[in-house]
């Protein structure tokens, strides 16, 4: 292409090299000039401030990204955490229902304790093995039996008051029939003022009959043994005056009660010993005899 012969307005300036000549040299002056005297300081403030909104639109798909990936790893990290605080609270739960549990029978056991210290008929510890198995009865297999020299009819208390009494002996085990069967009855008074009564299980619970409408019960009178049966100590507790009701018509009051014993709860018994009965001794050791040389005391004559 013959370059002489073309227009001036289709010519494209400086040759290349020295283009590339100037731009180097223009290029060295601005850095010596920036690096000495900062000519350039203002000329890029200038230039981030006129190209801070590209940045920002530039970066923001890159920040969206970003933050959905942060929130996605904190809502994984939370439900983690929140299955191992659940896990972690099951776990503390059943724990503390196992305290609660062994706190209450070491109660118990403490209560038995010190009412077994003050009584002097040597009653017996005992642990609740079972209940009976005929569902129309309320009784309770106890840890003792002939091995402890338990018989039919010993009283049998909780920490709280009369619990029922050994009907059954055998040679590990006893069988106690609670106050609230229906074929138990206990000769019991008010203890406010010394009315007697009879106290009857019904299949559930007590209540106390034929006592005359005029009899002095109140709401919330304690109802205790009489000793009149020869089989429960009189003074032992046995169940609360819940309500009383008085018809006109009738020829007794009717007496509601709420015996005072766990009948359905409790772990841990003392068997007493009946009115009158003396607690077995315990056995003495046999002291062997020592056998002596030499010849045999001569017989008196």
């Amino acid at each position: 292409m013959d370059f002489a012969n073309t227009p001036s307005f289709f010519r494209s300036g400086p040759k290349p090299g020295t283009r590339l000549f100037l731009c180097a040299l223009a290029s060295i002056a601005l850095l010596v000039g920036d690096s000495r005297y900062g000519l350039m300081e203002q000329a890029r403030d200038g230039m981030s401030l006129v190209l801070y909104p590209l940045q920002r639109v530039v970066n923001m798909p890159l920040g969206m990204v970003r933050h959905f990936g942060d929130y996605f790893t904190a809502q994984a990290d939370l439900k983690n955490e929140n299955d191992q605080l659940r896990t972690r609270q099951l776990e503390m739960s059943a724990r503390l229902a196992r305290l609660e549990t062994v706190e209450r029978e070491l109660n118990e056991l403490r209560q038995l304790n010190s009412i077994k210290a003050t009584r002097t008929d040597a009653p017996q510890l005992a642990e609740t093995l079972y209940t009976g198995r005929d569902p129309f009865s309320y009784k309770i297999i106890i840890d003792k039996g002939a091995d402890a020299n338990l018989q039919p009819g010993q009283p049998v208390v909780d920490a709280h008051g009369l619990l029922g009494q050994i009907t059954r002996v055998q040679p590990l085990t006893a069988e106690v029939t609670l106050i609230i069967d229906k074929n138990q009855m206990v000769p019991v008074m008010i203890a406010r003022t010394g009315e007697r009564a009879i106290l009857y299980g019904y299949g559930g619970g007590v209540e106390i009959r034929y006592l005359p409408l005029h009899a002095d019960v109140r709401e919330g009178d304690s109802i205790v043994t009489s000793g009149i049966d020869g089989l429960y100590q009189e003074g032992t507790p046995v169940a609360r005056v819940s309500k009383v009701e008085r018809n006109a018509g009738a020829a007794f009051s009717r007496i509601t009660t709420e015996p005072l014993a766990g009948v359905q709860q409790t772990r841990y018994v003392l068997v007493l010993q009946q009115k009158g009965q003396t607690p077995p001794r315990p056995a003495e050791p046999v002291v062997p005899v020592k056998k002596t040389k030499g010849k045999k005391p001569a017989d008196s004559e």
